[in-house]
């Protein structure tokens, strides 16, 4: 894939960041008097941001020279989500951990996974759209690549790599939560990117 492929996948996941900074910022400032339709806008505009990423990366693993670039990539994009997206969980998960510790009431941690998927599904639906346009080079043939998977495994192998993989971080950020938040942005993100690697 050339430079302006990189270039273009680039400027496009940018895009998205700082739209839904603009989107954030404008939900703080006009609903903090609606606080459960903030939380569920609020965590809708940060699970589209890291899903569209994350669905445009998909796309730059081939990028040259492998795998370093993509890796790279994970690396730079986790520390920006972690960094812009402060205060929200991205991930069901993330949701459920702080409802089972009781530190979130159920009906505002059932608005947030709600959220959650509402914006992955959009986020689908917004990349598979841009992706439709072919505007770009990683964008040709997007479309038609379905969900294969750059892995090449076995889907029973790809689930228990996924499930120790998650149990693995999941106890690394508890573990980290006591570290410096500057600090942890880049271990969280360190983390993610060794976990890709190694998976």
């Amino acid at each position: 894939m050339a430079l302006g492929g990189l270039g273009s996948s680039l400027l496009l996941m940018s895009g998205v960041v700082v739209t839904v900074g603009l989107c954030r910022r404008l939900a703080r400032r006009r609903l903090r008097s609606r606080p459960l339709l903030f939380a569920f806008l609020v965590e809708m505009f940060s699970t589209f941001q890291i899903c569209a990423c994350t669905n445009e990366l998909s796309l730059l693993g081939n990028v040259e020279p492998k795998p370093h670039t993509a890796l790279t990539l994970t690396y730079g994009f986790t520390v920006l989500h972690g960094l812009t997206l402060a205060g929200s969980a991205c991930n069901p998960c993330g949701t459920l951990q702080p409802m089972w510790g009781g530190g979130t009431p159920l009906g505002l941690g059932g608005l947030k996974i709600a959220a959650q998927f509402v914006a992955a599904v959009l986020a689908r639906a917004f990349m598979h759209f841009i992706w439709s346009l072919e505007m770009a080079e990683p964008h040709l043939g997007a479309l038609s690549q379905g969900c294969s998977s750059p892995m090449q495994t076995t889907e029973m192998q790809a689930f228990c790599i996924e499930l120790l993989f998650s149990v693995v971080f999941q106890l690394a950020v508890l573990r980290a939560e006591s570290v410096n938040p500057k600090y942890r942005v880049h271990l969280i993100a360190l983390l993610i990117t060794m976990l890709v690697y190694a998976g």
